[in-house]
């Protein structure tokens, strides 16, 4: 769909508010899009050269590309609908593809494997390879999650701006079913017994870089969204996604100004009025900050003005673990490799315990993509490319990252081992490591914790740093260290949130962009009415 879209922001600029946005990751660019759509005259600056932030593409001289972070494509439907309300559709702009199966689990302690399906009489079959009786506990366990997802649902939907709204009727009803006392591997004793079954449930957290044993019950959701709604394969990988938004961005009218860092926020009293960029003063009504909130606020906004979230209290709060990146051309194809790997080293607790008093594991459990198996866009005919994630401490603890990477790198190396992969190094034809010392140095990621704040129930909802900035005026917060929290729908749901509420405070106009033959979806018809969805 490359025709200009019809928007009001492409008439009468001299006449529209000014909106800054830090930073063109997933929240800033899906923010860009909705602000653009109601009529904003929105100028993202974005540090490098290419849109994605943390999401974005990795693209080598030998021809090799790579996502630099999320590889799993969940939900889509929050995005789906972001793109009809700015008159794209996401299935026109990116080719989403289907994974089944939706990853293997290696259990290196019983040399088992599980290929993880959303066909559920093939998932309980696999099940059942593991103790026959946890079988029967997968369609009681969806079950229980969709209404999990229904009753939490409108918490994750709206913005939280006090502690008084915890007590609104739909939390107070959703927590009775969502069970936060409880950590997501003993909600998951009810319905499996065997670990190793509980864990297919489980491991998930990680995309919040917490542990099963720690993480609130409320995040099995996230199993279920797999199997409820699949996993995708974005083609060209998930950087893609973010391409595409940029796309629909710029023919909203959005301006990019790539390498062009910000150096602080600009304010007028107790209000937002603009940005310090590139040497000059670019002057806004609103600001909205996509840039990662340990790494970005303390530099960004004066301590003195901010009433919460104070240089204090950044650095005491919990944050997640950090990632050891390994990025690897392969020369030669990986056939019966999955496309999605997840090893579970036999130590899988102790691991876990290890990261969050900072010792760097010896024999980490780790994930492996082999996107090539279903994508050959990612790299040379004949060649593959290979993502390999291994969690560890995150920077809090001290560990010298400089001297450790190379004997780690070698560790990482000698632990793929474990899905038979024994000549790897040999092949490796172009390769990048990010360290988490490298997260916070390169890529601005405060304490290289990857995935930013911890979601322990003591920093969700209310007592998470909220979408419109505590005690300060027409500044905002999109991303991953903001209501709703991480991981890609719900920093989608975040930016839906944030650009809500700018458009009620500056009164831009309803969205009127449209798809010929579409009725307007949810999303937008709250929107039009000035809601906060």
């Amino acid at each position: 769909m490359n025709a200009p879209i019809a928007s009001p922001a492409l008439h009468g600029a001299h006449n529209r508010h000014r909106v800054a946005i830090i930073g063109a990751g997933p929240g800033g660019l899906a923010a860009a899009m909705l602000l653009a759509a109601r009529g904003a005259r929105v100028t993202v600056f974005e540090k490098d050269s290419v849109p994605g932030g943390r999401n974005r593409l990795l693209r080598t001289p030998e021809g090799y590309t790579f996502d630099l972070g999320p590889t799993f494509f969940l939900y889509p439907r929050i995005l789906g609908e972001i793109f009809e309300t700015c008159g794209a559709r996401l299935e026109e702009e990116v080719d989403l593809i289907r994974l089944d199966p939706l990853y293997r689990l290696v259990f290196e302690d019983s040399g088992a494997t599980l290929d993880a399906t959303p066909d559920l009489a093939r998932m309980e079959a696999a099940i059942a390879a593991l103790r026959p009786g946890d079988a029967a506990g997968l369609r009681p366990f969806l079950a229980e999650n969709r209404r999990k997802l229904e009753a939490f649902r409108p918490a994750l939907e709206r913005p939280f701006n006090g502690h008084r709204d915890m007590l609104r009727g739909d939390v107070v009803k959703s927590l009775k079913l969502l069970a936060p006392q409880r950590s997501v591997d003993a909600d998951l004793k009810r319905f499996f017994r065997d670990p190793r079954v509980r864990l297919a449930f489980s491991f998930q957290t990680k995309y919040l870089g917490m542990s099963p044993f720690r993480c609130p019950s409320m995040f099995t959701i996230l199993s279920f969204l797999e199997y409820e709604h699949g996993i995708f394969h974005p083609r060209g990988g998930c950087g893609a996604v973010a391409e595409a938004m940029a796309r629909v961005a710029e023919r909203l009218g959005v301006e990019f100004r790539y390498d062009t860092p910000v150096d602080r926020i600009a304010f007028k009293g107790r209000r937002a009025a603009g940005v310090e960029a590139g040497g000059a003063h670019h002057a806004a009504d609103a600001v909205v900050v996509n840039a990662d909130f340990a790494g970005s606020v303390p530099r960004l906004i004066p301590d003195r003005l901010r009433t919460a979230w104070k240089d204090r209290r950044i650095a005491k709060a919990r944050y997640s673990c950090s990632t050891f990146m390994l990025y690897l051309g392969i020369e030669g194809t990986l056939p019966g490799l999955a496309h999605h790997s997840v090893v579970l080293s036999p130590d899988y607790l102790a691991n876990i315990r290890q990261i969050e008093t900072g010792v760097v594991p010896e024999r980490p459990s780790f994930y492996l993509q082999n996107a090539s198996a279903t994508d050959d866009s990612l790299a040379p005919p004949g060649h593959s490319a290979l993502y390999l994630l291994v969690p560890v401490p995150n920077l809090r603890h001290g560990t010298d990252w400089a001297e450790e990477a190379p004997r780690y790198r070698a560790l990482a190396l000698d632990r793929l081992r474990a899905l038979g992969l024994h000549d790897i190094e040999g092949r490796i034809r172009c390769e990048r490591i990010v360290s988490p010392q490298a997260w916070r140095d390169d890529f601005a990621v405060g304490y290289g914790a990857t995935f930013n704040l911890a979601h322990d129930f003591g920093q969700m909802l209310a007592f998470r740093p909220r979408n419109r900035f505590q005690g300060l005026e027409h500044l905002y917060l999109v991303g991953g260290g903001t209501h709703p929290g991480s991981g890609l729908p719900v920093i989608y749901e975040s930016a839906r949130i944030s650009a809500s509420l700018l458009a009620q405070d500056l009164g831009l106009a309803p969205i009127s962009t449209r798809l010929p033959g579409l009725a307007p979806p949810a999303a937008q018809a709250s929107m039009a009415l000035g809601g906060a969805d």
